[in-house]
């Protein structure tokens, strides 16, 4: 692209160009006027200056086309593109090539009928015939050497084509032509030549009347000529001794390329036209050749008045155009830089003033247009500053936002956010794991329509709560029961979300898991009960029992009335002191559970053996086994076999009158899990026993003490498993019990409180 100066520079030289050509135009076109009327004497010929007049016009005129064409290619192309100030500078040229052309064209059309009706007049035609004569004359004794010297190089031709002569043996082939010029028959030609363009001349020869005679070079498109048209090609030479008539044919051309003249030969055939023969045509035709001369100004004579005339209205008409664009460039260069200002504000280049050119109104809105432009690119720097900042205020609420995503990924509470449409904006993993839900289902949603209808007056209660009470937050206690039966002891917080101007948001819970804490604090307390019970009771047992034991040895033979009434008693004693005993062991044995002796086992052969026993005792129940195929690792195998013992009599007792005892032993290597299942078909049991079946002294049994099941979850949690209590289908109750598989541990004692 120019820049405005470079712009204004090839302005200022077209204009300079055109002014020149106007005024060198007209100087010239008097200089051949002058020499037509032969009012001019110079010492050279005057014809070659008239028609080099006519030739410099003609260039001069079409450099003032090829400037005028190019304003009038640009004047449309910013018309065709709707550039402003093009219409107007479109209406002015118009009016100015109306004005000058009409006119103009009168004027060429009546000078030229003058000149055509006068140039009648100064020829006469009676000499035509001598003319005609003597033409005839020249041109046969032309064409008889150009006959004669193209059947010279026919004859020699064909001598090639039958082999005769060999074109690539040069020096034979000089031989030959050296040999064949020096005979000097008739017929023989001046001059013999073989030519190959990439080569040269290979081989020439010369008769004795062009041997001092250089001969000329063969023009290349005399040769191009004749290998494009597979012809003799004849030119004429002007030489010292006369005129040179050649004839240029090819040799043997190529046929896979015969246009190109550099795989080709040509043959020369060259005769001599001798100077005298000349002369004597010269002196028979001189007085011809005058009015020939004068004839043959004629029409020069009336070209050159035309070309004037035309000369003079193309001047007129150029010049008016070229003063029209002028004219309109002018006057709508400030509207161009205009539009070129406005089309660059529109790309965003604020930082640019436009040139002002004059003081008028047009001055006036190219300053108005520079002070919008610096606005502009005043508001614009503001602008980026303020979107700098707004993309750094971005940028740190985007760290603060994954920063809490992180938080709330890693966090051991549940967080659940709702909107103060009602709905659901965040689920986090440990929600989402701890209530067993799929977030999908509940994001972006009214909790009215996601949440079991269950649910919806506890979740609607807390918020009464929370704003009857008037603060940003409350906690309570909740059990949840959730799918497959477990329930959960959640303490839960509701906070009520308020933005800066005060208003409610919507709310965050946040709950924790108190299930394992309560039911390890529960456990700590049945177990400091048991062991003052233990410790309470264990002593005055061993006297009472000893004592009655005496008692019944010394008096019940003394006894007359009555003995069996004394021995009943006594013995009553006795066994219910033992029973207590039992009761204090069981105690004892919860509150100092033993410690985990872990050592690598084989879990399928420890429930083997233990169904093997109950399949003896029990044979109204069917007592099943299914395992995979489990490696040993390492467990306690006594407490172990004590936990599922503890299952099995649970089992045994609900199926009194029959069923059926499924036990299944399964690996799971992906989640390092060896699980044990123990499955019934019994009546199952309710929500409110399942929640309390791992209590400490929690039985439904009347002969049960109720420490089976909790001393069975100490145990599986000691091993860092887990124990679980679900409904079967379609009747009964199903343990799972989870145990952690790493078959590479080493062996020995795990010593656990």
């Amino acid at each position: 692209m120019l820049t405005s100066e470079q712009r204004k520079q090839k302005q200022r030289l077209t204009r300079y160009v055109i002014i020149f050509c106007m005024l060198l135009i007209p100087l010239l076109a008097y200089t051949q006027r002058s020499l037509l009327k032969g009012e001019l004497n110079l010492p050279f010929s005057s014809t070659v200056l008239i028609f080099a007049l006519i030739n410099i016009n003609g260039l001069l005129l079409l450099l003032m086309l090829y400037l005028i064409l190019r304003n009038l290619v640009e004047l449309i192309f910013e018309r065709k593109n709707s550039i402003l100030g093009s219409r107007l500078r479109v209406r002015l040229v118009i009016a100015f090539v109306s004005l000058s052309m009409i006119p103009s064209i009168i004027l060429f059309l009546v000078s030229l009928g003058s000149v055509s009706t006068a140039m009648e007049y100064w020829f006469n035609s009676n000499v035509e015939e001598s003319l005609q004569s003597s033409l005839v004359l020249a041109r046969n004794l032309f064409h008889e050497t150009e006959d004669q010297a193209v059947t010279m190089g026919n004859h020699i031709r064909q001598r090639f084509e039958r082999g005769e002569l060999n074109m690539h043996d040069n020096i034979k082939l000089q031989q030959r032509f050296d040999t064949t010029l020096s005979l000097v028959p008739l017929g023989t030609p001046d001059a013999l030549s073989l030519i190959r363009p990439e080569l040269g001349i290979v081989v020439s020869a010369k008769g004795k009347r062009l041997a001092s005679v250089s001969l000329p070079a063969i023009p290349t498109e005399a040769l191009r000529k004749a290998a494009n048209s597979l012809e003799p090609e004849i030119i004429t030479r002007q030489v010292a001794v006369g005129e040179l008539v050649q004839a240029i044919m090819p040799v043997q051309p190529d046929a896979s390329n015969q246009t190109n003249q550099t795989n080709q030969t040509f043959l020369i055939t060259t005769l001599l036209i001798p100077i005298e023969k000349l002369a004597l045509m010269q002196s028979v035709s001189k007085g011809i050749t005058d009015y020939k001369q004068l004839v043959i100004l004629k029409a020069p004579i009336k070209l050159s008045m035309i070309i004037m005339l035309l000369i003079i209205t193309l001047l007129i008409l150029f010049g008016a155009i070229w003063f029209g664009f002028f004219i309109a460039r002018s006057m709508t260069s400030s509207i161009n830089k205009l539009a070129q200002g406005t089309q660059r504000v529109a790309d965003g280049d604020l930082d640019f003033t436009i040139e002002k050119e004059s003081n008028d109104e047009m001055g006036l809105l190219v300053d108005s247009f520079n002070s919008m432009t610096s606005d502009l690119l005043q508001s614009n720097r503001e602008l980026a500053e303020t979107h700098q900042a707004l993309q750094q205020s971005t940028l740190i609420s985007e760290q603060r936002r994954r920063y809490l995503e992180t938080i709330l990924k890693n966090v051991a509470a549940g967080v659940i956010a709702i909107n103060k449409n009602n709905e659901v904006t965040t689920i986090n993993p440990f929600a989402e794991k701890l209530l067993k839900i799929d977030p999908t289902n509940f994001l972006h949603k009214d909790f009215h329509t996601a949440l079991p209808r269950s649910h919806i007056p506890v979740i609607e209660s807390f918020f009464d709560d929370l704003l009857k009470s008037g603060k940003r937050s409350i906690e309570r206690h909740l059990n949840l029961t959730v799918r497959k039966g477990e329930t959960y002891s959640l303490l839960v917080n509701i906070t009520r979300l308020i933005d800066e101007q005060g208003q409610s948001i919507g709310y965050v819970i946040v709950f924790d898991n108190l299930t394992k804490l309560e039911k390890a604090q529960r456990l700590a307390a049945w177990q400091e009960v048991a062991r003052r019970i233990a410790h309470e009771i264990k002593n005055p047992l061993t006297p009472i029992q000893l004592s009655a034991q005496r008692l019944r040895k010394r008096y019940l033979a003394t006894i007359a009335n009555n003995p069996e009434i004394f021995e009943q008693c006594t013995g009553t004693i006795i066994s219910q002191v033992d029973e207590i005993k039992r009761l204090v062991t069981e105690f004892s044995d919860f509150a100092r559970m033993p410690r985990v002796k872990k050592q690598q086992a084989d879990i399928i052969a420890i429930a083997a053996d233990t169904l093997v026993l109950y399949r003896e005792g029990h044979k109204h129940i069917n007592f099943l086994l299914e395992h995979d195929e489990v490696p040993l690792f390492p467990f306690d195998p006594v407490q172990i076999k004590r936990v599922l013992i503890n299952l099995l009599d649970n089992a045994v007792s609900i199926l009194a009158h029959g069923g059926c005892i499924a036990t299944a032993i399964r690996l799971q290597q992906s989640k390092n899990l060896v699980k044990i299942i123990v499955r019934d078909d019994g009546s199952g049991m309710s929500d409110q026993v399942r929640q309390r079946l791992f209590e400490p002294y929690f039985s439904t049994r009347k002969s049960g003490t109720g420490l089976g099941l909790a001393i069975a979850h100490t145990i599986i949690t000691e091993h860092n498993g887990a124990i679980q209590v679900q409904d079967n289908t379609p009747s009964g109750t199903v343990f799972t019990i989870e145990l952690p598989f790493h078959p590479a541990e080493a062996t020995g004692n795990v010593n656990k409180l």
